[in-house]
């Protein structure tokens, strides 16, 4: 049985926060440099987002002012303990967000919270001793325009390709794009909505091991850069970097898709004990 101290989960988190709120995904931004586009405004665009992650790592500035909601997944092992892990993980947040913008509120009351806090926390247990912890900044902007499609067996993959398509026609505009795509099919509801944010934590660039799925994001990925929104809906060809799909078992009688579009401005980070 392993057990990790509370204290040095709670002291790495805080860390790995602020590096990430400060720094955005390094994939993101090189692919903004390599820009191939004939469209000015989309290059303009596109060299100001760079600039701008550039000054934010440099000067230890928040890359931008929608600091987001603190998302966690945290796969957990079913031989380790760690009293206090949930606190601990709150803690962090206070902590990292003590300068932040303070975006958490009540739903229905809007008052804010003043912290950041609560954190949304996502389990997965696994066995052995692991205790890997990732976190994922996720701003209101991109989160607003994502969506779920409860589609039927007989819709298949075009009926998948549309509904993602439909989502960044609908809402790419307003979610900053260059955009990275989360998409998740299958399981239930919630389980198509987890898996669409795990989506976009997937590495800019590489594709699902099954062949049948990597060339549904690749089609996907094409079809929504034929869209003509690009880089801060200036309009080109760079309206999304990726597109990510992950996949869950679901029922004979469903075929759930959610969608989650993500900003350039990709916050996350992992952390393991």
């Amino acid at each position: 049985m392993k057990h990790i101290d509370a204290a040095i989960v709670q002291n790495e988190l805080s860390r790995l926060i602020t590096d990430c709120l400060i720094t955005p995904d390094k994939a993101v931004t090189t692919a903004l440099e390599n820009i191939k586009t004939e469209s000015y405004l989309e290059r303009t665009a596109a060299a100001l987002i760079v600039e701008n992650n550039k000054i934010a790592e440099s000067k230890r500035m928040y890359c931008c002012q929608d600091t987001g909601q603190a998302v966690f997944f945290v796969k957990l092992g079913d031989q380790t303990v760690c009293e206090g892990l949930e606190d601990a993980i709150h803690n962090a947040v206070k902590s990292a967000y003590k300068n932040a913008r303070k975006s958490v509120a009540d739903p229905i009351t809007r008052k804010n919270t003043g912290d950041n806090t609560p954190a949304i926390i996502e389990y997965f247990l696994t066995r052995g001793e692991e205790l890997e912890i990732t976190f994922l900044a996720k701003g209101a902007g991109s989160e607003n325009m994502s969506r779920l499609y409860m589609l039927t067996p007989a819709d298949g993959e075009k009926g998948i390709v549309d509904s993602v398509v439909d989502a960044v026609k609908r809402g790419g505009k307003n979610a900053c794009p260059p955009l990275v795509v989360g998409v998740g099919i299958g399981g239930v509801t919630e389980t198509a909505c987890m898996l669409s944010k795990r989506a976009l934590l997937r590495p800019v660039g590489t594709n699902n091991s099954r062949a049948d799925v990597a060339l549904l994001e690749k089609e996907i990925l094409a079809k929504v850069n034929e869209l003509n929104i690009g880089v801060a809906a200036l309009g080109g060809n760079l309206t999304a970097l990726a597109v990510n799909i992950e996949t869950a078992p679901t029922h004979i009688g469903m075929l759930p898709v959610a969608v989650n579009l993500q900003c350039h401005s990709l916050r996350h980070g992992s952390v393991k004990f």
